[in-house]
This record gives structure tokens, C-alpha cells and sequence, in this order.
């Protein structure tokens, strides 16, 4: 796919480190003086944090499928005309959702658990950025990821996935450890069925699994370090990529199938950005000018 204005999503679970990967993104675009138009999935919630609260309360029974993974939660007919705006013309429109790391908005005077006010992307941006649960969703009634040129999938252990939830939303969002293993078994089902199937469409998955004990990941304890853990990489087209290369470049990195590459933890960074640089290269130098 080549289009005049290339989408590039992130999608992965709460937690699982995407938000990691997009910092990742906006440093190689500031190298590259690449000028991207950054969305946050959060953005397209159907429901600010008290909204939601109160309809958990008045409801309960809604607890069982109302979570942010799930399609009812979410405004995705408003992502779709986003992606379709932009792969269109380069415009469209989106929002800010505040979560409590989000200091400068806090500031500001934006309440955690709020939304900013619509607004129109910045103009003249080489390409739109999206970091959230549903880049590559499709289902019945909305296909998210037929709008996006690369699709990057970043799934960790479901262990150390929700250990990661876990360190995040108690340490700066001010939940309770109970009340985030809550939510993690509560949304099981929307798991299953909204965001692990993504995984199959995406172009490349990065997959982090921890060299030390998580078996217990509901028990207080560190996030294993990236010295304690190994990335596995698969690419879905592994005639692009030129894995011997990427072996001599990368220390102890090794193959385990034709279109899977491990990695030591702390060289993530590193593959990322040999993986990552020429596909997005590629696609500029695509793009379709009418």
C-alpha cells in the first residue's frame, strides 16, 4: 500500500509498552527530520473516567463487557474517519484523553480522566502516528487496520504484560493494586476477542518475555529489566528484511524461524530502529502525489 499521507500504528494491550515504542518513533522522526502527527487511542474512548465510574455503578452488569478494549467503549467510528481523512488529504480531527502523567496538561487545568476539546491535526505532517488498543482492529462493522500502511505490534508476555499494568496504574495513576487486577480479569473476554487478533495482521511484532520468575505476575514485584528479559521479533514479510544483517549488527542475537529474530532486551532500541528507519523511508519515498 502507498498512499500520499502513510499511516503508522502501534497496537498493543494496556501496558504492554506502547506508548515505550512511540517515544521510540518520535526520536528516529526527530533524527530524520520526518514531521508526524501524533494520536493517542485513549483519545477515542467513549467514556471519561467519571462517566464510565458511574455507569459501572448504576449498571454493574455492564461490568462483564464495558472495558476499554471492547467496541461499545470506544468512539471508533470517529478513529476511522480520522484515518480515512488523513490517508485521504493529510487532515482530520482528534483529541487528547488526560491520564495523571500527562503533568503539563494537568497544569494546565485539564482533570485527569477528561478530554480535551477536538482538534485539527497540525498541518503539513509527512505522516499520522497512532499508539493505542485498536490500530489493527476489524471486525462486523469497522476495519481499522485496512487504513494503515505499517502495523507494529508490541506483545509482551501476558505475564510480564500485566505486571507492567500493574507497575504503571498504581505507581503514576494512582490506582489501587486490587483495583487494576480487577480490571485485567474483567476484561478478559474483550482481550480475547479485540485485541489478540491483531497480532495476526500486523507487519511486525516485538514480543518481550523476562529471563527471571513471573510466574505470579498478581504479586508485588519489579518489572523485569530489559538486562532480564529477550525480545522476540517476527516480520510477516521476511523477504524485506535482511536477517543476517540484523544478526552481525545485533550482539548475541540469534534466528529461530525464517521470519523471527531474537534480540537481548536492552538491544530493542537498537532493532527497532534498524527494522524500522528503512520501512518508513520506504514509505515516503512511495507516497502517491495526485
Amino acid at each position: 500500500m502507498s498512499r500520499e499521507y502513510p499511516i503508522v500504528a502501534v497496537t498493543g494491550s494496556s501496558g504492554a509498552g506502547t506508548t515505550t515504542v512511540k517515544d521510540a518513533f518520535a526520536r528516529m522522526f526527530h533524527r530524520e527530520s520526518i514531521s508526524a502527527a501524533f494520536v493517542h487511542g485513549d483519545s477515542f474512548h467513549r467514556y471519561s473516567r467519571d462517566e464510565m465510574k458511574r455507569i459501572l455503578i448504576e449498571e454493574p452488569e455492564r461490568k462483564r463487557w464495558l472495558s476499554h478494549f471492547a467496541v461499545e467503549a470506544n468512539m471508533l467510528d470517529e478513529l476511522e474517519r480520522l484515518f480515512v481523512s488523513y490517508s485521504d488529504n493529510g487532515t482530520g480531527v482528534y483529541r487528547h484523553y488526560i491520564h495523571a502523567e500527562d503533568k503539563e496538561m494537568v497544569e494546565e487545568g485539564f482533570r485527569v480522566g477528561t478530554f480535551t476539546p477536538w482538534q485539527d491535526l497540525p498541518e503539513g505532517t509527512d505522516l499520522l502516528m497512532y499508539e493505542g488498543l485498536h490500530g489493527g482492529l476489524v471486525t462486523e462493522d469497522y476495519d481499522i487496520a485496512q487504513y494503515v500502511d505499517l502495523l507494529i505490534g508490541i506483545a509482551p508476555t501476558i505475564n510480564l504484560e500485566w505486571i507492567q499494568k500493574i507497575d504503571r496504574d498504581t505507581k503514576l495513576r494512582g490506582y489501587s493494586q486490587e483495583a487494576v487486577i480487577d480490571s485485567i480479569q474483567s476484561r478478559m473476554s474483550d482481550y480475547i476477542k479485540y485485541i489478540v487478533p491483531q497480532f495476526d495482521r500486523t507487519d511486525i511484532n516485538f514480543q518481550r518475555v523476562p529471563t527471571v520468575d513471573t510466574s505470579n505476575p498478581f504479586v508485588a514485584q519489579d518489572v523485569p529489566s530489559s538486562d532480564e528479559s529477550m525480545v522476540v521479533i517476527r516480520v510477516k514479510e521476511r523477504g524485506s528484511v535482511d536477517f543476517p544483517y540484523l544478526v552481525t549488527m545485533i550482539k548475541d542475537s540469534f534466528m529461530t524461524r525464517p521470519d523471527t529474530l531474537v534480540i537481548p532486551g536492552g538491544k530493542m532500541g537498537l532493532a527497532m530502529e534498524l527494522l524500522l528507519t528503512p520501512r518508513i523511508h520506504e514509505l515516503l519515498e512511495n507516497r502517491r502525489f495526485r
